[in-house]
């Protein structure tokens, strides 16, 4: 049985399109306010979210995504409440957890993927996690039925990149370049290098994330990538609001306008 994230694929896949994922940090700017976001990214046209798990020693986020993780943190919000936001968000859109594996391992890697499962959520990006170790991983996502989604980057070698695609379901993340997450002024021309090899050995989904932040560079993505990963930008915005209302009214905008650039041609 398909999951919510590949029934997506094949219908963008069909619109001659890409999709847009969102990313928002769980309890970001609040609990409550974080879900009336979410909601907001996905009525503006966002087609899929990544919740990420705040994590205080994050190595792939970069100083916007780290302020608001680190706010969530301050703020108490616990591994229940990145659930209960899964549960809040996946009715209305595909639904994925973005954490490091460490999380996942204090929480309980059955009981992780079991809670996600009865959150509705499709799957989980696991960064840090590498295929040699994720043994009881798969086999958990495995009984679950979830999708496991590893990250590859341009320095990833050929002979890795099979070993990584065999083990990813969903999706596979592809990483524009070797740093951290954040907006930047152009899209390193590696993610194309990179989604061009992976085309070679996979029909698979392939979303390229890290650095994505206008809709100029989303359709530029769009034109070889299946899904298009936006995250600083959305943060951003709502770090630049002055109220709630205000951020709702920004994202909402700015996945309109991202929304707008997901065609191809």
């Amino acid at each position: 049985m398909s999951t919510p994230l590949e029934d997506l694929f094949e219908r963008t896949r069909s619109e001659n399109r890409a999709a847009l994922i969102g990313f928002i940090p769980a309890g970001f700017p609040s609990h409550e306010g974080g879900v009336e976001i979410i909601r907001a990214m996905i009525d503006g046209g966002v087609d899929a979210i990544e919740v990420g798990f705040p994590y205080s020693d994050p190595v792939m986020d970069g100083p916007i995504i780290q302020a608001a993780s680190e706010q969530s943190l301050a703020q108490g919000t616990t591994a229940h409440d990145v659930m209960a936001t899964v549960a809040a968000v996946s009715p209305y859109a595909p639904t994925v957890i973005m954490t490091y594996w460490n999380p996942i391992e204090r929480y309980g890697v059955d009981a992780f993927v079991s809670d996600l499962n009865n959150a509705g959520g499709s799957g989980v990006i696991t960064p840090d996690l590498t295929v040699e170790e994720s043994a009881p991983w798969m086999a958990a996502t495995l009984e679950h039925d979830r999708n496991r989604i590893f990250v590859v980057a341009p320095s990833t070698s050929d002979e890795r990149l099979e070993k990584v695609v065999s083990a990813t379901s969903g999706f596979i993340y592809a990483a524009s370049l070797m740093g951290v997450t954040g907006t930047r002024t152009s899209v390193s021309s590696g993610a194309q290098e990179l989604v061009t090899r992976l085309r070679r050995i996979t029909e698979k989904p392939i979303a390229v994330g890290l650095g994505v932040s206008t809709p100029e560079q989303a359709h530029e993505v769009a034109q070889y990538a299946d899904g298009v990963i936006v995250g600083s930008a959305f943060i951003r915005a709502i770090q630049d609001a002055p109220s709630q209302q205000a951020a709702i009214a920004a994202v909402a905008e700015l996945a309109r306008n991202l929304a707008a650039a997901m065609s191809r041609g």
